[in-house]
């Protein structure tokens, strides 16, 4: 997950009661869009733990959540407006609509401190490397950059999606394509590759469920599809065209997922790897390689820029989603409604800073940095895959219930599809309650608390207090 897509194609500027005239696209265009807010740097330590057999954990969950969520969730944006709050309510109930819209908007309060992260371990490769394994710096930088962001954000200030889509250039193509490119010309200097490149290794090794847990991390990667879905009713045909886009699109974010994963495996020894600063380990060794470390910072820089770029653009989305929900329908309190004089929701961003600002001090007390990213991550995924949950079962239920209900494009074996992708999220969802092999020998115990509170006391418990205390007075509450 990168940035969250833009708004659909069309007319903005017709006049009332003029016909409004579709600005249609190429399914092309539609599949670099879907891939330019999907692919990123950011997961590749990861898996380059897993050395070659990072290509099966990439592409078991591309086929088994990735595609399935991308075609369900273009039929029902395709003939339901609104969401993924439209699209539970309508399938299931409200009150579950709402659960679903909460946890778009609540895995956010741990994708920042685990994006942030990463600009932190990042960041520490442009001053002093040392810093990057330090969690008081992490947390300094988490807390500066998320405030900071919160200012911007809550002025109003305009531009700031484009600077995430020229992130995608100089901080996730350039600096992947140079990667890959870089790996090469050092495994062809006679160099041996830092992990086994044979067949014997296609699979990953079996040494429990411990072993396969990283994978939950690749739903996150993949995950933002149905934000993509809404542009199903710009191609002029949807039914032939949108599935080529997502095949393509779904090619496309393989390569960039996998490819530097790999440079990085042949570059960097996997009991050496950080999980936050693999990418930048990796630039570090090969540049060392070819005495040319002095590009290490200006990498540094590009990546930094890239990550603060999504996170400008992610940071006001999501709760402006929620609060459009929760005045129509009354379920947050009034103090969380109220718009600032830029019409900005700034106090549910305020909220959200204090609770990330506490998950950021938890950097500076758990000792292994790469351990905090990881569960900061798990939790992030975990909250997402609720929502994705209720997106399956409400499209099944949808295509029973009003079968006849006009849709610009209709997935094939519909039924298949939500029972593959429901199975995988909620088999992700457990798995992520497995510390990883990465843990170490962290307490298994405090792993499973930390996770089991988040995941479910964020996902579950937050909403339906919500839900249950929620009063008539607090719909529509005036800005």
């Amino acid at each position: 997950m990168d940035v969250p897509a833009t708004e659909p194609v069309g007319d903005k500027g017709a006049k009332p009661g003029t016909a409004r005239t579709i600005q249609y696209i190429s399914w092309v265009a539609l599949a670099l869009m879907t891939t330019s807010s999907v692919a990123s740097l950011r997961p590749s330590p990861t898996m380059a733990v897993y050395g070659l057999a990072s290509i099966f954990l990439y592409i078991v969950p591309a086929i088994v959540f990735l595609l399935p969520t991308a075609l369900v969730s273009a039929e029902l944006a395709s003939g339901w407006e609104g969401g993924v709050y439209k699209w539970v309510s309508e399938g299931i109930n409200k009150p579950a609509g709402f659960l679903a819209v909460w946890c778009q908007f609540a895995m956010t309060i741990f994708y920042y401190p685990s994006l942030l992260g990463f600009v932190a371990s990042t960041l520490a490769y442009v001053i002093n490397p040392d810093l990057a394994s330090s969690g008081v710096w992490t947390a300094i930088v988490i807390m500066v950059c998320y405030w900071t962001g919160v200012w911007v954000s809550s002025r109003g200030t305009g531009g700031v999606a484009g600077l995430a889509s020229g992130g995608l250039i100089i901080g996730t193509l350039i600096p992947g394509a140079l990667l890959v490119i870089l790996g090469i010309a050092f495994l062809g200097q006679g160099n041996e590759s830092a992990a086994p490149m044979t067949a014997d290794n296609l699979i990953p090794a079996w040494a429990g469920l411990s072993s396969l847990v990283l994978i939950v991390n690749n739903f996150l990667s993949y995950s933002g599809m149905e934000m993509n879905a809404v542009h199903v009713g710009s191609l002029k045909q949807p039914g032939r065209e949108f599935p080529k886009a997502m095949f393509l699109s779904m090619g496309l974010v393989l390569l960039i997922f996998i490819l530097p994963a790999l440079a990085i495996s042949w570059i960097v020894p996997a009991e050496q790897l950080s999980l936050t600063a693999g990418v930048m380990q990796a630039f570090d060794h090969v540049f060392a390689a070819f005495d040319s470390q002095w590009l290490t910072p200006i990498l540094g820089v590009m990546l930094v820029a890239a990550s603060l770029g999504g996170m400008l653009t992610w940071l006001a989305g999501p709760s402006k989603g929620l609060l459009l929900i929760s005045k129509q329908e009354g379920y947050l309190p009034p103090f969380l409604q109220r718009l600032n004089k830029h019409g900005v929701q700034q106090n549910i961003l305020v909220t959200q800073g204090l609770i990330t600002t506490v998950i950021a001090l938890a950097y500076a007390f758990i000792p292994d940095v790469s351990s905090a990213y990881w569960i900061f991550s798990v939790i992030t995924t975990q909250v997402y895959l609720i929502m994705y949950l209720l997106m399956f079962v409400a499209a099944v239920r949808l295509r029973r219930s009003h079968p006849e209900h006009p849709r610009g494009y209709r997935a094939p074996m519909l039924t298949g599809l939500c029972g593959v992708g429901f199975a995988a999220s909620l088999a992700a969802l457990l798995i992520g309650f497995v510390p990883p092999s990465q843990f170490g020998s962290g307490s298994v115990g405090v792993y499973l608390a930390v996770v089991a509170g988040g995941a479910l006391g964020l996902g579950l418990l937050v909403p339906f207090l919500f839900y249950r205390l929620r009063k008539p007075s607090w719909k529509e509450v005036s800005a």
